[in-house]
């Protein structure tokens, strides 16, 4: 659903649910890992993008303000502690 749906930022998502496309191919790459699958992580970035990562964000990515992004990265870092 989320490499359908390129509209949504990955700040955005932060925001919403805590979480990114980035936190995702993270979490798979790392999974994968354990249990002794052979992937790259720019795979587990190619698989929850829909493309490889450089040009998801070449394409659709927009430009956030450095405030915006602190924001978001103070509030997702909050929301974990808890």
């Amino acid at each position: 659903h989320l490499s359908e749906r390129k509209d949504l930022q990955n700040l955005d998502l932060m925001n919403l649910a805590g979480f990114c496309r980035n936190c995702l191919s993270r979490w798979y790459f790392e999974e994968a890992q354990k249990i002794g699958a052979e992937i790259q992580k720019e795979e587990a970035q190619q698989l929850v993008y829909g493309m490889p990562y450089r040009v998801w964000k070449e394409k659709f990515q927009t430009e956030r303000s450095q405030e915006e992004v602190r924001t978001a990265m103070i509030k997702n870092d909050s929301s974990h502690s808890n």
